[in-house]
């Protein structure tokens, strides 16, 4: 007896212009297997978790059988990767719809890894297991610390092997998204489409993710606007729990404000500005200290897209997108003050605050104090165990540190200092040692429950909880830099 898997799914995406995207059915696979399943998410989607593994739930999750309704397509984009612009698209991806939720919210759902498409461009079009167990992991961690992030509904094995260096177990990732149009979506019909296909894409946009806008005679700039807002707020949540995401092209910007493909990335550890971890990126063009300024390059470039619409005059055109787009760093710089006063358990805003936290971040940096456990000592009140202890400098900082917190009245707020400090920084992070703990177990041994433990951990990121030390710990010196990979 089939059991009903929930799927409500639409396909708006699949009524824009035929030029925006290739019609295209995921490759059958081998012997499909359900390792891990987000209950939760899918519960959340008025998706049946019984059904979803059953095998015809499995042959869906896999590719080998479309979800009722479904009408899968492949996207055309273009992108700016480490500078150089290109033509891309969804190269080992395939949409299968939008899933109309219970609460009748509009979702992607994708697969990630489902073999060639027209956008392959001489790759395979599949996925490693550990890179997609990887994504399932920090997406979900993302999710649980409340940063904007693109969902893992699943993640099934193939039964096939896929060839990088070496043969490797394949997987296909099961995606949820507000969507997948990104900067590069726009690059991509700038480039190659008319004004009318540019206007189309940007007034679906506009309904799918700023129905606000709709109405306004100016929407095209208001989505200029609204989108450079959502950017910079993510960016500074990213830097203020220390993420570092290792490949910031344009083709990985998402227009929904969420933050997409989980390659290269990796969490801090030691503070250092300079952080690199993504192997390919050799002149560390998306280090940690860059995010915010690369951010804002990408946000230009997706201003430049919108000239056509902007104005009939393009010199007009120009000035205006200029002239919002300069409003950036003071936009990307109010909302990083506004976390870093949070993480400090400061309420109200005085003009020394920036000053009193660049001296705790310099200090961390000569230091090498370790950036969320920095932060974890000062909410816990322990500030011996934060790594700056012993010296005059953190001493005199401490004192500025507390008189500072006693210039704000607590009564005029919901919360005390130190729970603005729990809910602010989080006592668990993935720990890149945990996170390849996980895989290896998972990858070499086909042992789940390491990967399983540390999702729980990681679930409650600010509960502050006896079962999270062990994964506050630091890794093992090691004389090699710890590197990340795209998996393609």
């Amino acid at each position: 007896m089939t059991i009903e898997a929930g799927w409500n799914l639409d396909n708006s995406y699949a009524r824009l212009p035929k030029s925006f995207f290739s019609s295209h059915k995921p490759t059958p696979v081998r012997a499909p297997q359900l390792l891990i399943l987000n209950e939760s998410l899918a519960v959340s989607l008025g998706l049946d978790v019984d059904a979803l593994q059953s095998e015809e739930g499995v042959a869906e999750l896999a590719g080998n059988r479309l979800p009722e309704g479904a009408s899968p397509l492949a996207q055309a984009y273009a992108g700016h990767q480490f500078g150089h612009f290109t033509m891309l698209g969804d190269g080992r991806a395939v949409l299968l719809g939008e899933q109309i939720t219970p609460l009748g919210e509009r979702v992607d759902i994708q697969l990630k890894g489902p073999g060639r498409t027209p956008y392959s461009r001489g790759g395979d079009g599949r996925a490693a297991l550990g890179p997609m167990l990887r994504e399932y992991i920090i997406s979900e961690a993302m999710h649980a610390l409340g940063i904007p992030t693109t969902r893992s509904l699943a993640v099934v094995s193939t039964g096939e092997q896929v060839i990088r260096e070496t043969a490797l177990p394949g997987a296909i990732l099961t995606r949820v998204a507000a969507s997948h149009i990104r900067v590069g979506t726009f690059q991509y019909v700038a480039n190659w489409g008319t004004v009318e296909e540019l206007r189309t894409l940007a007034d679906y946009t506009i309904n799918r993710h700023y129905p606000e806008l709709a109405a306004d005679e100016n929407r095209y700039l208001l989505l200029l606007k609204e989108v450079m807002k959502r950017q910079a707020s993510l960016i500074a949540n990213w830097q203020l729990v220390g993420f570092i995401h290792g490949v910031m092209n344009t083709d990985n910007m998402t227009i929904s404000g969420e933050t997409i493909d989980y390659g290269p990335c990796a969490f801090m550890d030691t503070y250092d500005p300079a952080t690199v971890f993504s192997s390919i990126d050799t002149e560390g063009r998306y280090a940690y200290e860059n995010q915010p300024y690369m951010a804002g390059w990408n946000l230009a470039r997706f201003a430049e897209t919108l000239l056509p619409v902007l104005h009939d005059n393009q010199d007009e055109a120009v000035k205006l997108a200029q002239e919002e787009i300069s409003n950036y760093s003071n936009i990307y710089q109010a909302y990083w003050l506004e976390g870093m006063r949070k993480k400090l358990g400061i309420f109200n805003e005085e003009d020394g605050d920036e000053s009193l936290i660049n001296d705790l971040l310099s200090m961390m940096e000569k230091q090498g104090a370790d950036f969320t456990n920095t932060f974890r000592a000062l909410t816990v009140s322990k500030p011996d165990e934060t790594g700056l202890s012993g010296t005059q400098e953190f001493a005199r900082w401490h004192s500025r540190w507390q008189e500072r917190l006693t210039r704000q009245k607590e009564e005029n707020v919901s919360v005390s200092v130190e729970q603005l400090m729990q809910s602010s920084n989080p006592a668990v992070i993935p720990r890149n040692h945990r996170v390849e703990e996980a895989l290896e177990a998972a990858v070499e041994q086909g042992d789940l429950s390491v990967m399983e433990r540390l999702l729980a951990v990681l679930s409650k990121p600010y509960a502050y909880t006896s079962n999270q030390e062990e994964y506050c710990t630091l890794p093992e010196p090691s004389d090699e830099p710890y590197r990340t990979f795209c998996g393609t």
